[in-house]
């Protein structure tokens, strides 16, 4: 009966999860795990409450999608320039060298093929998921957050690029990086006139209308992420890249103590309706049962879960001289949390075009959503370990 009522299922999970989170041993996992690990318990392979079809599929995607805007918003290229992006280029660049290297390897153990959606699955980072890991965590402000911003933004953004440039059917590669170049000048654009042109005018409708019930600013805000989706889609990417995209113009153009009220606005919408749908959505979606069917797929799931934290743990190191030591292993989990949606558009894509085998597409989703589930668990425990550290130093030099 509640199959009927997938509103009703998701939003109970959506309110369970934060309330468990706040329990003794819920406090030391992330809510983004129960609301995960829930939506494994209600789907169909559990207790067979709501299923993966129709209105939930769809607001699964939207939730996706407004999940990538919240991410593009916390962009602050004023913190992440400079060396947080030199380094998050340079780390992703490595991931995809270590990707290849440690596929190759694997090749004849293990009898995988060397595609290219598998090398840009395994060198993703999930910032959309990590972004409320972070915000209730207290970490954007900190120097930890801001590399972690900057390798997500390349670990998301990089994966999306690639892939459509290399797994287009729609252009050829030369095509879609003439359209890529038009699509970043127009966000470019789009991002200098957000920062530099504010007509009074405009900026007195909008604050009239604020509080109104046409809530225009959060609406020309909806207006624009649509508008990018289409115009990202219509050149051959992803709607993830025209989201993302549509955040950081918005979060530049919201910055500052004027942008607050919006800010509260928009993180009701996105964070209270639409990103509960994804992570719930998303275990829902999860197929436990597939990956028992074959033996194989059960031992790469732990293999490419390894491979995770190989491709975008390793290039961690690369920040020894900007971190303290021992946030290195913090920095090393969080970026090798997996981009479930790009993990499962490349998949998709692989599967499609007969290079990657249906068995392997399983077990690389399996291991993505567990490296969502495992490696932020583990980050906040080691992060809780040094704080407390920390205090009891500082206990420990006062006493004295």
């Amino acid at each position: 009966m509640l199959a009927d009522h997938p509103i009703f299922v998701v939003f109970l999970v959506a309110v369970l999860a934060p309330l468990v989170a706040q329990t003794r041993l819920g406090s030391r996992m992330p809510v983004v795990v129960f609301e995960v690990v829930l939506g494994i318990v209600i789907g169909p392979q559990v207790l067979k409450l709501v299923a993966d079809h129709g209105f939930l599929a769809f607001m699964r995607e939207v939730g996706m999608v407004a999940v990538m805007f919240m991410a593009g918003m916390e962009i602050d290229f004023a913190r992440i320039r400079g060396r947080p992006l030199a380094l998050g280029v340079t780390g992703w660049l490595a991931s995809i060298a270590l990707s290849a290297a440690a596929l190759a390897v694997l090749h004849p153990l293990l009898g995988l093929a060397l595609p290219p959606t598998l090398i840009i699955a395994l060198a993703t980072t999930g910032l959309g998921t990590l972004l409320p890991i972070l915000r209730d965590g207290g970490l954007l402000a900190s120097p930890l957050g801001a590399m972690l911003l900057a390798a997500g933004t390349v670990g998301e953004v990089g994966p999306i690029v690639a892939a459509s440039l290399v797994l287009s059917s729609r252009f050829s590669s030369w095509q879609e990086f003439a359209l890529l170049i038009v699509f970043l000048a127009v966000v470019a654009l789009a991002i200098a006139m957000g920062a530099g042109l504010r007509p009074p005018r405009l900026l007195a409708l909008l604050a009239r209308t604020m509080h109104t019930s046409t809530q225009l600013p959060v609406r020309l805000a909806l207006l624009l992420l649509a508008s990018l989706i289409f115009l990202s889609q219509r050149f051959g990417f992803e709607a993830a890249i025209g989201a993302f995209a549509a955040g950081m113009i918005v979060g530049v153009a919201v910055r500052g103590p004027d942008g607050e009220d919006f800010r509260t606005k928009i993180d009701a919408v996105c964070f209270g309706w639409f990103a509960p749908f994804f992570f719930v959505g998303t275990g829902v979606a999860f197929d436990v049962v597939g990956l028992c069917r074959d033996l194989k797929t059960m031992l790469l799931v732990p293999v490419f879960l390894a491979l995770f934290l190989l491709a975008r743990g390793l290039p961690a190191w690369l920040y020894r001289r900007d971190l303290p030591r021992k946030e290195l292993a913090p920095m090393a989990l969080s970026s090798s949390v997996a981009s479930l949606g790009i993990v499962v558009v490349v998949t998709s894509v692989g599967l499609k075009s007969g290079r990657l085998a249906p068995d392997v597409a399983q077990a690389l989703i399996g291991a993505a959503l567990l490296s969502l589930l495992v490696y932020p668990t583990a980050t906040r425990a080691l992060l809780a370990r040094a704080q407390a550290g920390t205090d009891r130093a500082g206990a420990a030099s006062e006493q004295a």
